[in-house]
Formats: C-alpha cells, sequence, structure tokens
C-alpha cells in the first residue's frame, strides 16, 4: 500500500525511473563540528515515516519522524563522532557527553551504572579487575557496514541494512554484535533484530538493553504511558522523594525546570505469543508509538523520565537484568556468561500509530494483557524475581575459567 493505493513492482516502477522517488535506503556522512564523519543511513518508506541509523555509533537508531512530526529524542550532545568519545571520563559518566537519539545500545558486557567488576575470568594476572562506565561501550563504537538497500519479495519491497559492531580487547572480552533493521515500504513499523556472539575462547558476561528515547512532540503534557505493569518493582526516587515531584509514572508533564530524572523497574506480562508491547500515546495529535519486545529475551523492563527543561525526554528501556546491576547480578547468580561461540539473540519492533482509532486499539490490546496500576504513585514492592535460563549463573572462581 503506498499512498493509499495497492500498487504492484511494476506499477512503482511505471510511475517513475527509480524507486528513490517515493522511498528507499541511501547512505551519507555529517560535515560538521562534533558530528563531522559520522555515517548515517537514511530510510524512507514512503508512508511518512523516515528514520536514520547512526552507522558509526552501533548502527542505532538516531531520528525518527512521521509526516515531519519527530518521534525521537535529541540531547544537546548531537550525534558525537566516536573519535571524540571518552568512556573514561568524569569517573564512569562520559558516556553523557554522548548520549543522543531514539535508541541507545546497553551492553554489551555492563549495563547501568559505572563501577568496577572482578576480571578474573579473563585470566590475566596483570588484570584483576574492569571497571565500566555507565551503560556500557557498545553505542559509541563504529559499525562495519556489510550491506543495505531495497529488496522486492514478490510486490512487496523491503527495505534493509546490515552491520557488525564489535567490541573487543586483549585479555578481555570479544563479543560481535550482529545487527539488522528492516522496514516495509508504504509501512509504519520499523523491526530490529541482534545477535550478540562471543567469538573469542574466554567466558564473558553479558549484559544487554534498549534504551528508547521519546521526545517532543509525541512527549508533551498529557501523553500516556501504557504498559501491562502487573507490579511496579522498584523506583529509583522511592521514598520521601516519591510524590515531591508530582510527576507519577502514567502522565507526562510539561517541560519541568530542575526536575530530578525519574526511574521505574516494571515486572511486564506477555501476550499468548510472549511478547510485551508498550506504548506512550499522544491523544491530542493522534500519535503514538509502541514498542514491542519479548519477555523471554529481555525479562525486564525500565522507564525513565527525564522531564527537565532543555533534555525532556521518556525512556523505554526492556533489558536482560534487573536495574539492580552488574555486581548484583553475579551475586544472585543473574549473570549470563557466554562461552566461546555463544550467543544471545534479541528482537524489537517499533509501530507507529496514526490516528484516535489506532491509538484506542493499542491501549485495549495492552489492557487486555493485563491492567496497569491505576494509581500514579504504586508503592513498589521491592521483588526482583528470580532470573533464569541459559548461561545465567554465579561466576565462582573456580568455574569462570577459560
Amino acid at each position: 500500500m503506498l499512498y493509499g493505493r495497492s500498487l504492484s513492482r511494476d506499477d512503482i516502477a511505471a510511475l517513475s525511473g527509480s524507486l528513490q522517488a517515493f522511498g528507499g535506503v541511501r547512505l551519507f556522512t555529517l560535515g560538521d563540528g562534533v558530528e563531522r564523519g559520522v555515517r548515517m543511513l537514511e530510510f524512507r518508506t514512503g508512508s511518512g515515516l523516515r528514520f536514520t541509523l547512526a552507522v558509526d555509533r552501533a548502527l542505532d537508531i538516531a531520528e525518527v519522524e512521521r509526516r515531519g512530526r519527530p518521534l525521537g529524542w535529541h540531547s544537546p550532545t548531537g550525534f558525537r563522532h566516536p573519535a571524540y568519545f571518552d568512556y573514561e571520563g568524569e569517573d564512569g559518566l562520559g558516556p553523557l557527553r554522548s548520549f543522543s537519539g531514539f535508541l541507545v545500545t546497553c551492553g554489551l558486557d555492563h549495563i547501568l551504572g559505572s563501577g568496577e567488576v572482578s576480571a578474573r575470568s579473563y585470566n590475566y594476572p596483570r588484570r584483576t579487575v574492569v571497571r565500566h562506565g555507565l551503560h556500557g561501550r557498545v553505542s559509541n563504537i563504529p559499525a562495519r557496514l556489510t550491506g543495505y538497500g531495497e529488496r522486492w519479495e514478490g510486490d512487496r519491497c523491503i527495505l534493509w541494512a546490515e552491520g557488525i559492531v564489535v567490541q573487543a580487547t586483549n585479555f578481555g572480552e570479544n563479543l560481535h554484535l550482529y545487527r539488522r533493521i528492516e522496514a516495509d515500504l508504504g509501512g509504519n513499523e520499523i523491526r530490529l533484530s541482534d545477535r550478540v556472539v562471543n567469538e573469542g575462547f574466554l567466558t564473558t558476561p553479558h549484559m544487554f538493553f534498549y534504551h528508547v528515547n521519546i521526545g517532543a512532540p509525541l512527549l508533551e503534557e498529557g501523553a500516556r504511558y501504557v504498559a501491562p505493569i502487573r507490579e511496579v518493582v522498584w523506583a529509583g526516587h522511592a521514598g520521601a522523594r516519591y510524590r515531591a515531584q508530582g510527576v507519577g509514572y502514567r502522565t507526562a508533564p510539561p517541560p519541568m525546570r530542575d526536575f530530578a530524572e525519574q526511574v521505574w523497574e516494571h515486572d511486564m506480562a506477555a501476550d499468548g505469543q510472549g511478547r510485551v508491547p508498550v506504548a506512550l500515546l499522544n491523544d491530542r495529535l493522534g500519535l503514538g508509538l509502541e514498542v514491542v519486545t519479548r519477555k523471554d529475551q529481555l525479562p525486564c523492563s525500565y522507564q525513565w523520565q527525564n522531564f527537565q527543561a532543555g533534555s525532556y525526554a521518556l525512556g523505554i528501556e526492556p533489558s536482560t537484568h534487573h536495574v539492580l546491576g552488574d555486581k548484583a547480578a553475579r551475586e544472585r547468580g543473574e549473570m549470563i556468561w557466554l562461552g566461546a561461540r555463544e550467543s544471545r539473540s534479541y528482537e524489537i519492533r517499533f509501530q507507529v500509530l496514526d490516528g484516535e482509532e489506532a491509538l484506542s486499539q493499542a491501549a485495549a490490546r495492552i489492557r487486555a494483557i493485563v491492567p496497569q496500576p491505576d494509581d500514579d504513585y504504586p508503592e513498589p514492592s521491592g521483588r526482583f524475581a528470580p532470573l533464569d535460563g541459559p548461561g545465567r549463573r554465579s561466576p565462582l572462581p573456580e568455574e569462570v575459567t577459560s
């Protein structure tokens, strides 16, 4: 379907000398300031959906817009080239000087706050600890672009790109992220699939989450966060500060001065196919975004609210691990340890919701899985459900060997 008509491949070819007149994928390079040299892939689906991939920043999704209306978030940092990035700086907060865009991938061996963990698994006497910065290294590593373009399957045209992001060091991790992004000509959906592989021979920890950042105008006063929340598990501002800013988890305020970020972890329910949909709905604009992941791949979910004027954003963040962090994952026996050639796969889908009916249907579909709490300030339970599955265990020194 393109411009309200069902068109075959031959119909589209007859209308113009090039598919690029209607949509497609093209490569360009940013040329100024701290963004200079960053390769970008632009996708246009012909439906009014346009998005870009920052090739030199892990093939993350930089911009998303629907009919000229932005859906993603831009921070003051811009899409900084990795050459100007200092991961080790500012006591592990260096990544904040490069944090921007619709999707920031976090991992591959560490997520959440900065800190030190044992390096015993790497079997190198000169290295006893690994020092991690905020959310890990992967989002500021350039991808090796292995292909992009348009592929026809009968009368269906699929826009696609693929690349490999290598996070590696000597006497440490050798993790490869194999990433593929797709969208259909005439469609309103972005599909992303990832596979993280330990291409080395040392047993290596693995943590991963998608930091999906939504900004104005989709995010504005009254926008609704809709999710199949069984239980609110944790809030970083719980206790005396929980209600202090007058902002709960369900409804966005306007940008506020002196706002301190709020972070929750929710226990989400899945539908009958194991999918977890989370949406931000803007009734005034008749516009929304639905983010869909799989519970068996990303069992945990965070909500980030950064309503500070000038950095106004809301984050939907499905994760492999609880918000407790790296050390707690090891202590609880929940860290994912990848042996040689072992891998984990992840899928995430972004669906643009256009019109009152689409918003209503999405809200009803999510509510049918499980109704979310009606209270804007549900009391966090503190119950972090045990995480199990292949590769999750405690890093006892005698068992974490090469």
